[in-house]
């Protein structure tokens, strides 16, 4: 292997590493300092700037005449996102899921790659259809904003905050400059760890296609799986990194609105600005499509299990992801494995694991409505309570 390469990859890693912790420094922060949950923060200011390599790297795959690893990037990292990000950061600590993500926010994620996969069945996305989709993404993203300051008890903290310090006198106008520093402070910790997140994005993407490119797969599956995973890295370690600092609902509102934004903004913008529109591949129609629209129905139930992501369900979202990955290099190898390999992942595991998603909602839910089991935790959005039976 090239030593090129391999610094490539070692840099890009460590600049992953080190934007990932600085986001969601700054993030955190700032959400505290305007009054904002971690959940509208995952929701808008991380998971759009986590989602910035996916929209370099798509538009750059679109203009370049490369529509497969467009679309591949796209659908492969929001795949990603859900099985592989957010059960990994499931295995380290359960994640909570806000009632407001289970109400609204992972059912528009479901029904926008619904949406994309219909707009998708005549060939490809046009320039209409990008219109439409980024049109989507700003009302939600104006719609997320509204209802959590509409929520917020008392205004927000920093509202709160310069009421107090608007008084005449040294005090007042020490405490305004100090808030001040401290939304400038954050804001250059948001901007840096989006800078490291990018250009550590863009040298395991080049590392990374580079190797897949010299073994002369299709740029379907390149973007599927290489250039997929190299995009999702950023969330997955903004969110490892904010479970392990605690904002859980950081983590979660991270990869739902990272899967909104990619829809919304990356497929949406890339297929306005490419000349003739993004073409979808027969293949991607076939398979990856649906099975993205069936990841993002999947996550459903799975947040309506005690509001929350346990481990176990972490470790299943993860396998899941080996499996499709494994199906995707079987499919591409045109490995002599591949019709046994898809006939026990299509009458066996899956089903079975459907069945068994299925009973748990179903016992959740009805546990709930009778009481709850006692002393069981619940966890919504205003933070962790006990449960009353």
């Amino acid at each position: 292997m090239d030593a090129v390469v391999v610094l490539a990859l070692v840099a890009g890693l460590g600049l992953l590493m080190a934007g990932g912790e600085s986001l969601v420094r700054g993030a955190g922060s700032l959400a505290r300092t305007l009054g904002m949950s971690s959940l509208v923060v995952g929701l808008t200011v991380v998971s759009f700037t986590t989602s910035a390599p996916e929209l370099v790297v798509s538009t750059d795959a679109a203009l370049s005449g490369y529509p497969g690893l467009a679309v591949g990037n796209v659908v492969g990292s929001n795949i990603a996102n859900i099985l592989l990000v957010l059960g990994a950061a499931a295995l380290f600590v359960p994640l909570a899921v806000g009632s407001q993500v289970v109400r609204a926010d992972i059912p528009v994620m479901a029904a926008l790659s619904a949406v994309v996969f219909l707009m998708a069945l005549d060939g490809g996305l046009g320039r209409v259809d990008g219109v439409v989709l980024f049109a989507v993404l700003l009302v939600y993203v104006t719609v997320t904003v509204l209802v959590s300051r509409r929520r917020a008890p008392h205004g927000s903290a920093f509202a709160r905050a310069g009421a107090d310090g608007a008084g005449p006198g040294a005090d007042g106008r020490a405490r305004a400059a100090t808030r001040t520093r401290s939304v400038l402070v954050d804001l250059v910790f948001v901007v840096l760890g989006t800078a490291l997140l990018v250009m550590g994005a863009r040298l395991l993407v080049y590392a990374a296609g580079t190797i897949a490119a010299a073994l002369g797969v299709s740029d379907l599956l390149i973007g599927l799986t290489v250039v997929a995973v190299g995009t999702s890295l950023p969330e997955l370690v903004t969110c490892v990194v904010a479970v392990v600092r605690g904002e859980r609902d950081m983590a979660v509102g991270n990869v739902v609105g990272s899967n909104v934004f990619n829809i919304g903004a990356v497929l949406g913008l890339t297929a306005v600005v490419a000349p003739e529109g993004i073409a979808v591949a027969p293949a991607a129609l076939r398979f990856d499509l649906p099975i993205m629209v069936a990841v993002a129905l999947v996550l459903l139930p799975v947040a309506l299990t005690r509001l929350s992501v346990a481990r176990w369900e972490g470790a299943l979202l993860v396998g899941f992801y080996a499996a499709y990955i494994s199906y995707l290099v079987l499919e591409g190898t045109e490995h002599a494995a591949l019709r046994p390999y898809s006939a026990a992942m299509l009458w066996f595991v899956i089903p079975l694991t459907v069945l068994w998603l299925l009973s748990v909602m179903v016992y959740e839910l009805s546990t709930r409505r009778g009481g709850g089991r006692p002393g069981a935790v619940r966890v919504t959005s205003d933070g962790p309570g006990r449960g009353t039976g």
